[in-house]
């Protein structure tokens, strides 16, 4: 065998030639002059708070989703606590959430004196398991908060049902699906409403924002008095209606967003086109298990390419060496959220009193115990996922197949990495 063939063959972690010397050409945020004229004509109007610039961005947003509302905010926290307010969710009542998401899927129930219920997701998705949470309800649900994890839209169809059934509010946590499709219909509209994060490392980035879209009048209104210090629509300044904040969107915000969403459609496509040329590459390496795509979705947002590696293909070899050696090959790669959302302290913690409400106050009636949960589904994802953030997917299809050609070469030589 010559030097050359070696080399190449040898992973990059124990000294052979990287598949990839130089770094993945576009990054993140991708800015361009629609931002910096959006940002100039604000500038130039002196009217930088809530104004029409907000409006256009909420309407244009709505749109897009196919939504017939979108009331804007501070940021997707915010909109997750304003939907589960504007759905009439309050103290002692049990919202049903996946425990592989952000942590504020969960805290935000915890906002408004309700009581997260975790249920486990689907191994092939990643997403909210529907029979996982119709296991999970009891007379104290109210709602089921599904996530579009990474993009990849839950069987809403399935979740509608059962919804339906049980007589409870579906919302959509849809962070990772802008451009997301269900049968046509975008996410985020699908259920009662659904709210989407504009946060810096977001497929469509002010640095921060957030919106919540609906089909419903009475829920949108409810939002925007909730998010506009509890103000009636069309009623006077200073009456105040509701128990709202100041969660307002800016004008300047807005500017940069409606910039971003001129470029939305042609990333989103752009990603799904790239991802797909990797899925068509992985597939038939035993030791990557990729996420399966309902034939309903008809179009996905990449908020990251995500596959699990599968622990018991790979003998000797973690999947942080894994990691460490296809970064050391020049793919940017992680994995993702370490733990459940119940195995952190926040939710570990026991006791009572003002601190521990409403999980053990009188609100809930009764005490819920976290350190019992179990969904053995999540705890292996959080084990095996490998994450590849959504800007490498706006790159050349070239750059994709580097990554397919570097996760075969591990595969190839995986014995090798026993010894990293």
């Amino acid at each position: 065998m010559s030097k050359i063939v070696s080399e190449k063959m040898t992973p990059a972690i124990l000294g052979g030639k990287p598949i990839r010397k130089k770094p993945f050409s576009v990054t993140w945020p991708v800015i361009g002059l629609e931002e910096r004229r959006n940002l100039l004509k604000v500038f130039g109007s002196g009217k930088w708070w809530y104004g029409e610039k907000v409006a256009e961005f909420e309407k244009k947003y709505a749109a897009f989703q196919n939504a017939g509302y979108g009331v804007s905010c501070t940021n997707g926290t915010a909109a997750l606590e304003i939907a589960l307010l504007a759905c009439g969710i309050g103290a002692g009542d049990e919202v049903i959430v996946p425990p592989y998401t952000f942590m504020a899927t969960a805290s935000a129930v915890l906002k408004v004196n309700a009581v997260p219920v975790f249920a486990d997701i689907d191994l092939n998705t990643g997403n909210l398991d529907q029979k996982a949470a119709e296991k999970a309800i009891t007379s104290k649900t109210r709602a089921i908060m599904p996530v579009h994890m990474a993009g990849l839209p839950v069987d809403m169809d399935a979740f509608k049902a059962l919804a339906r059934k049980h007589k409870l509010r579906l919302i959509e946590d849809a962070c990772h699906s802008w451009g997301s499709q269900w049968k046509g219909k975008g996410t985020g509209a699908i259920g009662d409403c659904g709210v989407f994060s504009f946060q810096m490392s977001k497929n469509i980035t002010a640095g921060e924002g957030g919106i919540l879209l609906t089909d419903n009048e009475e829920i949108a209104d409810a939002a925007r008095s909730y998010t506009n210090c509890g103000r009636g629509k069309g009623k006077a300044w200073y009456e105040h209606y509701l128990l709202g904040s100041n969660l307002r969107m800016t004008e300047l915000q807005s500017a940069i967003l409606l910039g971003q969403l001129t470029r939305l459609k042609a990333q989103t496509l752009r990603r799904e086109r790239n991802a797909a040329i990797i899925t068509r590459g992985l597939k038939g390496i035993p030791g990557v298990a990729l996420m399966q795509r309902d034939r309903r979705v008809t179009r996905r947002s990449y908020h990251m390419y995500m596959f699990r590696f599968v622990t018991e293909a790979w003998p000797g070899v973690s999947r942080e060496t894994f990691l460490k050696a296809l970064n050391a090959e020049g793919i940017p790669a992680s994995a993702g959220y370490p733990i459940p959302l119940y195995m952190n302290p926040l939710f570990q913690r026991k006791g009572n009193g003002p601190r521990h409400c409403p999980l053990s106050c009188p609100y809930y009636g009764k005490t819920m115990d976290y350190t019992r949960v179990s969904c053995p589904n999540t705890e292996q994802v959080c084990r095996e996922a490998c994450w590849i953030r959504h800007s490498v997917l706006l790159n050349e299809s070239g750059d994709m197949r580097d990554i397919v050609e570097a996760i075969t070469k591990l595969w190839e030589q995986r014995e090798s990495l026993r010894h990293v």
